[in-house]
């Protein structure tokens, strides 16, 4: 049994964006809980628009979450639309995760100790220093990589529990 150049090229290709996107899950789980912990993150679909119209000069990074419950949420979809066009005009990376419950449990629950809204989470850097952190370098780097292979928002899977 011979393989074809191009065979072997497709099966090194493959583990490198397997081994990709394992860094960008974890790399992503590492930037929320940073985030949440020095209180970088803004939570909501409707809290991440009040925020990216007031200051969008202090999002560093954006985060939608769907699954399949909330794929045919007409509402949702355009809400994710425009963010995603705020994101590109402004130069925020943006990606998307598929487990929404997941997202929820890294970001946790608000005041009254109900779980958050997680479908849009923007990672911000408040103040004139901007906020360094090496996870979000990491995906910063994964979301460019993408965009050369015209992924303009990729999906990115968070590691299990």
């Amino acid at each position: 049994m011979t393989l074809e150049l191009e065979e072997i090229r497709g099966q090194e290709s493959a583990l490198d964006t397997t081994d990709r996107m394992k860094c960008a899950g974890k790399a992503l789980e590492e930037l929320l809980v940073s985030a949440k912990k020095q209180d970088y993150l803004t939570v909501g679909v409707y809290e991440s628009a009040k925020v990216m119209n007031v200051d969008p000069d202090n999002v560093a990074f954006c985060v939608l979450a769907t699954d399949e419950e909330y794929e045919c949420d007409i509402a949702l979809q355009i809400h994710f639309t425009l963010i995603q066009a705020f994101c590109f005009d402004n130069d925020i990376n943006v990606v998307r995760v598929n487990d929404i419950e997941r997202l929820a449990d890294l970001v946790g629950t608000d005041e009254t100790g109900e779980p958050q809204d997680a479908h849009c989470i923007l990672v911000t850097s408040p103040g004139a220093e901007s906020w360094k952190d090496p996870a979000l370098d990491k995906l910063h780097l994964f979301c460019e990589e993408s965009r050369s292979v015209y992924d303009w928002v990729p999906t990115i899977t968070l590691p299990e529990r």
